[in-house]
């Protein structure tokens, strides 16, 4: 017997029982909707395999994925895989993944598919009910190869080493379709049966807790200062403008890439956050001396999982680390029930984070044979190019090394 009650034979449920009435029988349904489909119909459905999600993926939670959907460019022939344990609509929804073809591969004129995901959306996960994931990789495959896309699968922002990528490579393997992890990096992770205090004094050496607390005191000698955490709507447009304003002036701002430097990606982050405080799953973590606020940090709750989205930080009291202040204040999610870890969705190596959370997530890119001679010859063709260019990126370091000495 499978997690989640159900039997097995291969790839296909013969039989589902459990007691709260999800069923997978020979009615399942897999369907590709066109985004532009979507409605409100969807949602309930939708927010029920987000709380019942093997992995937790807030960027594809409705609250999140719609107004990016609406917000960002796609392409017209995007659209959401749906998997549905019988009748869509009518039955529980088993698997989500927003999915389409794509002209370009990197820099190659190469046509493929790959999953949807935009610059501010960190994980690419499908949302799979827990104990479907092999009938939801099956199900995909089958639609995908029925479909006239050309290329390969393309699995961008998949947990390296979680139950989906597992089920990902044994259904490929039965199916005998060549599966392969074309690149993955490390982000730090906030996972521990410690409380903060534990977790700090056993990941932070004593010299950077002792220059910390010379830091907070300083700073609180200029004023009054005081750390807030909200989980409500309250003064939330308020709070999203000064967000927005923060972000702007500092270095982001200066480069183009703050979130109040265009219109889509401001609408899309004050939807997503009263959203999410629709749903129950905001925390906001503000920092401020008498009222001015010096740090800022977004934080979405999703099961027994979290995600640290957003932070923000006053420049002009860089000496002080008011960001790396409100994360300390921030551990205190490890004693929060019922949540289990946080992902920063931060860049691998990242200086500030990766120096107080000791656990790392791995995150992979990953491609996928579809079955058909073209597509077949196209992806051993793409992935042969691969290694060639990263056996001569392997050569150039080394001779760039030798060159050195």
């Amino acid at each position: 017997m499978d997690a989640g009650g159900f039997q097995t034979q291969g790839d296909e449920a013969v039989h589902y029982e459990t007691s709260d009435r999800v069923c997978l029988a020979s009615s399942a349904n897999a369907e590709l909707l066109p985004v532009a489909s979507i409605d409100e119909a969807l949602v309930p459905a939708w927010q029920k395999l987000a709380r019942n999600a093997v992995e937790p993926n807030i960027f594809y939670e409705n609250w999140m994925l719609e107004p990016a959907l609406k917000h960002f460019s796609t392409h017209p022939e995007l659209h959401l895989f749906l998997f549905w344990a019988g009748l869509p609509l009518k039955s529980d929804l088993i698997g989500l993944l927003p999915v389409g073809p794509s002209r370009h591969f990197g820099r190659w004129p190469v046509p493929f598919v790959q999953n949807w995901k935009h610059h501010n959306s960190f994980l690419g996960t499908p949302l799979v009910r827990s104990g479907f994931e092999h009938q939801f990789w099956t199900a995909l495959f089958k639609e995908l190869d029925a479909k006239n896309w050309p290329g390969f699968m393309h699995i961008r922002g998949l947990t390296v080493g979680g139950s989906l990528d597992q089920a990902l490579r044994a259904v490929s393997m039965r199916q005998q379709r060549r599966c392969d992890l074309v690149h993955s990096e490390a982000r730090a992770l906030l996972q521990s049966h410690l409380d903060a205090e534990g977790y700090y004094a056993e990941t932070v050496r004593s010299k950077k807790r002792k220059e910390l607390r010379r830091q907070a005191k300083r700073l609180g000698e200029m004023g009054n200062l005081q750390f807030a955490h909200h989980d409500d709507d309250h003064d939330l447009n308020g709070w999203i403008n000064d967000f927005l304003k923060l972000e702007r002036q500092g270095w982001k701002g200066h480069n183009g890439s703050a979130l109040d430097c265009a219109d889509e990606t401001r609408r899309f982050f004050r939807e997503t956050l009263f959203g999410a405080t629709s749903s129950g799953q905001l925390e906001r973590h503000d920092l401020r001396l008498d009222g001015k606020p010096l740090a800022m940090l977004v934080n979405f709750l999703s099961s027994s999982g979290s995600f640290s989205f957003k932070t923000t930080f006053d420049e002009e009291y860089a000496r002080f680390s008011p960001g790396v202040l409100l994360q300390l204040e921030n551990l205190k999610i490890l004693e929060r029930p019922g949540i289990d870890w946080m992902d920063s969705c931060a860049a691998e190596d990242h200086s500030m984070i990766d120096s107080l959370w000791s656990g790392r997530r791995h995150i992979g890119r990953f491609s996928i044979e579809l079955k058909g001679l073209s597509r077949t010859a196209m992806f051993r063709g793409v992935r042969l190019g691969e290694d060639l260019m990263a056996h001569i990126k392997g050569r150039e370091i080394v001779d760039i090394m030798q060159a050195q000495r």
